[in-house]
């Protein structure tokens, strides 16, 4: 079993509401077992803002009212944009997708998983040693198809509508996986790249005890390009993160922690065993 990377509560940010506000034009809402991510200046104007991520199915009703609720009545964001096409982040993709008549913005990578092809590879029971991941079997893995909707996020880094962000590549967790940066005040929201709670256990996604930690086991099945993605992030020396999973962090304290991950990932992130431990060439079928 791993190890873990415990980060204080003071590096927590904003831990009382449901809408969590990290820095100026960000804010997230944890829905179940994951974050769904809204960039954009609260009162944005239809169109004005972005959504990254869309949580687990069931999820639609919550972020529209929590859309409403921020950017006015009925406002819509101008792109959905996927970190990655895993079931509790693309669950109310589809709803959303036709209800708001919005683009959809993922890596090349990831667009095998989102128009219908393929399947994630299965995930793997047997890593993490908690209830989570000894329940993924039963999560779902079918691919979504919004291929009408989908674009390809553009090689040049540059997030739609929001200019100020850049696309940052972090595959590992998957082919596609991306995290997106704000250079002017140095924000990272990660996705499952690098995650602030133990995501195999049931009790820390209850708790939501801050850990830093390297995406979920389970389901990353090319632990080399994990390795490398969480070292590319560390130089960026980000002020403050959002992942996928866990409570937003802010501060010198995640800094470090962020750079032992990076430093002692073999030892802290990757499993001893598993399906995906000995070939670390990926499977992506």
């Amino acid at each position: 079993m791993a190890q873990q990377i415990p980060i204080s509560p003071d590096a927590v940010i904003d831990p009382e509401h449901s809408i969590h506000e990290v820095a100026d034009g960000v804010a997230y809402r944890r829905l179940a077992l994951v974050n769904v991510v809204f960039l954009g200046a609260p009162g944005a104007a239809d169109r004005e803002w972005v959504l990254v991520d869309t949580g687990i199915p069931g999820s639609r009703g919550a972020i529209m009212s929590t859309a409403s609720e921020r950017f006015g009545e009925g406002s819509r964001p101008g792109a959905i944009v996927l970190t990655h096409g895993h079931f509790d982040h693309v669950g109310a993709l589809a709803s959303l997708t036709e209800e708001w008549e919005v683009p959809v913005y993922a890596h090349l990578a990831e667009h095998r998983y989102l128009d219908g092809q393929d399947a994630y590879p299965p995930p793997d029971p047997t890593v993490g040693g908690g209830m989570m991941a000894a329940l993924s079997p039963l999560f779902p893995n079918s691919p979504v198809d919004v291929s009408p909707s989908l674009h390809v996020l553009q090689p040049d880094g540059k997030l739609p509508v929001l200019p100020e962000w850049r696309v940052v590549e972090t595959p590992g967790h998957s082919p596609g996986h991306i995290s997106l940066w704000r250079e002017s005040d140095r924000t990272l929201v990660a996705g499952d790249a690098v995650i602030t709670t133990a995501q195999e256990s049931a009790y820390a996604v209850l708790t939501q005890e801050p850990e830093l930690h390297g995406p979920p086991q389970y389901f990353t099945p090319d632990w080399d390009a994990a390795e490398r993605s969480v070292q590319k992030l560390v130089p960026l020396r980000p002020e403050r993160i959002v992942s996928g999973h866990g409570p937003a962090l802010a501060g010198k304290e995640f800094r470090q922690s962020l750079a032992l991950l990076a430093r002692d990932f073999r030892a802290v992130a990757v499993p001893a065993h598993g399906r995906y431990v000995a070939d670390h060439s990926g499977v992506s079928a």
